[in-house]
């Protein structure tokens, strides 16, 4: 099992979001927790990372196997995560 650490501003992301996204968003970091490397995720090209698809919104972060956590960095609506 991996341990998943929100950074301030992937908390911040999280923070103010709907309810009904919220639980959705949850329901794919503690997905992660199991596998990191999850079905639907995709490798970052631009960046050193991961992103995973929750609905319209984009959960980006980055694995650490020998710590054995996912550091989970951007949790931002489509349109806006990469700017």
């Amino acid at each position: 099992m991996y341990e998943i650490l929100l950074l301030p501003s992937a908390q911040r992301d999280l923070d103010f979001l709907e309810k009904k996204i919220f639980l959705q968003v949850t329901r794919r970091l503690s997905d992660l927790a199991g596998n990191p490397r999850i079905q639907g995720c995709q490798k970052l090209t631009v960046e050193e990372g991961y992103r995973l698809r929750s609905g319209d919104y984009r959960i980006l972060y980055r694995i650490d196997d020998a710590g054995k956590k996912v550091y989970v960095y951007r949790i931002k609506h489509r349109k806006d995560v990469y700017r």
